[in-house]
């Protein structure tokens, strides 16, 4: 796609969500499978379905409501993404990523992405949540291949810190206060969407890999790209496979999600608060 009509469409997309409120919002929350309860914490102002928003492209995954939600958690103004689309379900990536774009354009400054994911260590459970230090891209393509667009960043991002150490360290001290189990690893980000392998488990967890799941690395790439601080927080649904005798099914990520919903909620309206 061109620069110029790239500019264009998100041009479009933020004045309509600024026709539809007049919130500006500082942080920015993408939510994973099964996680969208999150927004029973928010004071909502305003819900704007996928659907609706120009240019954007509606979620097909069950678990994934597709809405943008502008509220508050405390003081603290914030615009949410109830659900994503993914590469799997065939689109581009720029198409993966664009939401990302938009919301950054929206003005905020710290963007935290959340997901379910497989866990790659045997002592994780279902249920922990792990807060993402660093991402292993084994998507094979990357949302910034092509001309750069200057205007939202530059050519080759440095991502050394891709996940803010300082925002890591905030949330590893809520979840201890809250006596959560959790842990702090590296993600690996595949294509899907089918589950892994068990000979790829063996693989990724050889990498250095401790969780993976089908999303967030292509929109931490663009929100670098575009200078947000970022936080990674991944919800671990189940053992990947080989690591456990159950088969894999999205029922059992969805369910493991629900179990936690409200620790997962409680925390990130603290965190939120906070910032």
């Amino acid at each position: 796609m061109a620069e110029e009509s790239l500019l264009d469409q998100l041009k479009e997309s933020v004045q309509y969500i600024r026709n539809m409120s007049k919130m500006r919002p500082r942080v920015g929350i993408t939510l994973g499978s099964g996680l969208s309860g999150f927004v029973k914490g928010v004071n909502v102002e305003t819900i704007i379905p996928y659907k609706d928003i120009p240019h954007f492209s509606p979620s097909a995954v069950d678990g994934h409501p597709g809405n943008m939600i502008l509220g508050r958690v405390g003081e603290t103004p914030l615009v949410v993404l109830q659900g994503r689309v993914h590469y799997y379900e065939g689109h581009s990536m720029e198409r993966v990523v664009y939401p990302t774009r938009v919301i950054a354009q929206l003005g905020i400054e710290k963007l935290i992405l959340t997901n379910a994911a497989g866990g790659l260590d045997p002592n994780m459970k279902p249920g922990d949540l792990m807060l993402i230090s660093d991402h292993i891209n084994l998507m094979g393509t990357n949302p910034l291949i092509g001309p750069n667009i200057s205007a939202l960043g530059l050519r080759f991002p440095d991502m050394t810190a891709a996940y803010d150490r300082e925002l890591i360290e905030i949330a590893a001290t809520i979840l201890r206060r809250r006596k959560i189990c959790h842990s702090v690893g590296v993600y690996c980000g595949v294509t899907g969407p089918t589950y892994e392998t068990a000979a790829e488990v063996r693989y990724l967890h050889m990498i250095g890999g401790h969780a993976v799941g089908m999303s967030t690395v292509p929109e931490n790439i663009a929100a670098k790209h575009m200078g947000l601080r970022v936080l990674g927080v991944s919800c671990i649904s189940n053992l990947a496979t080989g690591l456990s005798n159950n088969s894999i099914t999205h029922d059992e990520v969805k369910e493991t999600a629900a179990r936690v919903e409200k620790d997962f909620t409680d925390f990130l309206v603290e965190l939120i608060s906070g910032l």
